[in-house]
């Protein structure tokens, strides 16, 4: 049966679609040695396609994995300044991506995978998969800063998406919010509290598509159960409260029946 090379990549663990789609722009794609474009289809079990003048192997056997990532831990695959990555505190074998990914002075939640397709399904803005924050900040939130933060502002020429922000508690000098957003450019939070005059000093990711990070100790690392997989597959939702207060119904009024008057 013929598909999308894109989603044949995928399947066969090489990236994401969006990265696979970019491998096909980039030439480095062929199908039965010729140069792959996007939008051609093929036959898995028919074709021969290869990256890199690599022919594709038989797709592995799907792993998920749920990491706690450390401070100073990298959330790529290539190591930086001698930094270790997330892929070297996972003892298993074979290829293993990072989805969504934390910079090296975030903690928390990771995934990692080689299917493609949950890869797109949680990073792609479509689904909307939300992912949840425990984030410190310097300073004591005013009303005014929440408030802005749930409604979304003005970031880069863009204007970020309303978010779930609830101050947890004040500490010494500074306070714990719980952040829920659906969306995530590249450090929004930090720059959001930048612009806020809320500098962020720890960044923890505690959830992602449903999945939470639970007591699994930091460096610490497990193999997610099938209904844990089934549940970062389920379409993303809008948080049913923002800001610690409900949202507002958006229920149709119901229709008034005319009155019938009677004849006298």
């Amino acid at each position: 049966m013929e598909e999308r090379i894109q989603k044949i990549l995928a399947r066969a663990g090489i990236g994401s679609r969006r990265a696979c789609e970019a491998l096909i722009l980039q030439g480095r794609v062929t199908v039965n040695g010729r140069r792959a474009e996007l939008g051609h289809k093929a036959d898995a079990g028919r074709d021969v396609l290869a990256v890199d003048g690599e022919p594709l192997r038989a797709p592995e056997k799907p792993t998920y994995v749920i990491l706690n990532k450390p401070r100073g831990v990298v959330s790529s695959l290539a190591a930086q300044d001698d930094r270790p990555t997330v892929r070297e505190l996972v003892g298993l074998e074979g290829r293993l991506y990072p989805v969504g990914r934390l910079d090296a002075d975030s903690e928390g939640l990771i995934v990692l995978t080689n299917d493609g397709d949950l890869t797109d399904h949680l990073t792609h803005p479509r689904y909307e998969s939300e992912k949840e924050y425990r984030v410190l900040v310097r300073g004591t939130p005013k009303a005014e800063q929440l408030a802005a933060w749930r409604r979304g502002i003005l970031l880069a020429g863009m204007q970020t998406a309303p978010a779930r922000v609830v101050l947890e508690k004040e500490t010494h000098g500074g306070a714990w919010l719980r952040v829920t957003m659906r969306e995530g450019r590249k450090h929004q939070i930090r720059d959001i509290g930048a612009l806020l005059g809320l500098p962020v000093q720890r960044l923890i990711r505690v959830g992602m598509g449903g999945l939470t990070l639970g007591d699994l100790p930091v460096g610490g690392w497990r193999e997610l159960r099938r209904d844990e997989v089934r549940k970062l597959r389920q379409p993303g939702r809008a948080p049913d409260r923002v800001g610690g207060r409900p949202r507002p119904s958006r229920a149709a009024p119901a229709r008034r029946r005319p009155t019938r008057k009677t004849p006298r």
